[in-house]
């Protein structure tokens, strides 16, 4: 099953971090080829998103499940594929490693199934740690600039 994590260091306090990734509506965007994404509870919600993996360019949908919500430091959640046959979690994980320095970690784990599931993993395995990097990278340069935004104020 391929899965890649990806650290990067955030430089705000971790109820800055906490306030970011505990909305939905705040990440999903960040998420590479975004389309759209439809919330269906506090839990649960839908994404849209162009895949560019390989040769394979599509439009996918998934279900996000949160599994998790472990205020101030992760965030878990299960993904299914509701176009492709495809099933997955992942987690956003924060470790305090200073005042406002903190270590985010983001991680995702996808497995394809089906007739082309040997393909679609091989491509997975030489993709993922690109979608989790960016996403990760997305993440945090976004939770920085929400925190100093506000902190202008």
């Amino acid at each position: 099953m391929p899965s890649f994590s990806h650290q990067m260091e955030v430089n705000v306090p971790i109820r800055a971090v906490w306030a970011f990734v505990s909305n939905i509506d705040h990440w999903a965007p960040l998420v590479p080829g975004y389309i759209e994404h439809q919330l269906i509870s506090e839990k649960e919600s839908t994404w849209c998103f162009k895949s560019d993996i390989g040769f394979m360019k599509k439009k996918i949908e998934l279900k996000v499940d949160i599994t998790s919500w472990q205020e101030p430091s992760k965030v878990t959640f299960n993904l299914t594929g509701l176009n492709e046959k495809f099933t997955g979690n992942g987690y956003f994980t924060v470790e305090p490693t200073g005042k406002k320095r903190n270590l985010m970690t983001g991680y995702l784990n996808i497995k394809a199934e089906g007739m082309m599931a040997k393909m679609a993993n091989a491509v997975l395995n030489a993709s993922l740690p690109d979608i989790t990097a960016e996403l990760t990278e997305a993440v945090t340069a976004k939770i920085e600039e929400a925190y100093h935004m506000h902190s202008s104020k």
